[in-house]
């Protein structure tokens, strides 16, 4: 028996935030990019979403984000020194709506986690899946490269944020 529309247990689940994880390799360039720029779109534009990030390996458990990810992310108005790495669980495939993969071998990673957690409520999608700038594109990781990659992480999820919140807007999500 589905509960009354009004009652106290459905309401909550109404009012809550759509909740997103972004998520990449190490949790220290692209995914804590990715969060705030997500965050901060999705705020602009009213919406009511619950951003975070995590990366699919444990390398850097707690870590500050990458200092040139910070330093770029800074020269665009992104503070990214509040955040710190975590690897994705299982409990994240229940607590989150929507988990962004920022490549096609962290979502293949995703999706095989999620094959092992018992209860799912995320569905997956990769960060470019609305972008026509960068339609389905990968989102290259800029740590064994130089500036240019970093300034192309922040293009690219400012691109694909702005896609984002324009199809949760379409979708009334948030």
């Amino acid at each position: 028996m589905s509960k009354p529309f009004n009652s106290p247990e459905r309401a909550s689940k109404i009012s809550a935030p759509y909740k997103v994880l972004c998520v990449c390799l190490g949790n220290i360039c692209r995914s804590p990019t990715a969060e705030v720029i997500l965050q901060q779109q999705a705020l602009r534009a009213g919406l009511d979403i619950q951003v975070d990030s995590a990366g699919t390996s444990n390398y850097h458990p707690n870590k500050t984000p990458d200092s040139r990810s910070q330093r770029h992310a800074q020269a665009h108005g992104y503070d990214l020194s509040h955040l710190r790495a975590r690897q994705l669980q299982l409990a994240d495939f229940q607590d989150f709506d929507l988990i962004l993969a920022m490549d096609h071998d962290n979502y293949a990673d995703i999706l095989r986690l999620k094959a092992q957690a018992d209860q799912v409520n995320a569905k997956v999608a990769l960060m470019s899946a609305h972008d026509a700038i960068y339609p389905k594109q990968a989102l290259p990781d800029p740590y064994y490269g130089g500036a240019d990659g970093f300034e192309r992480v922040i293009a690219q999820c400012e691109s694909s944020s702005a896609a984002w919140v324009k199809y949760w807007q379409s979708q009334g999500i948030g």
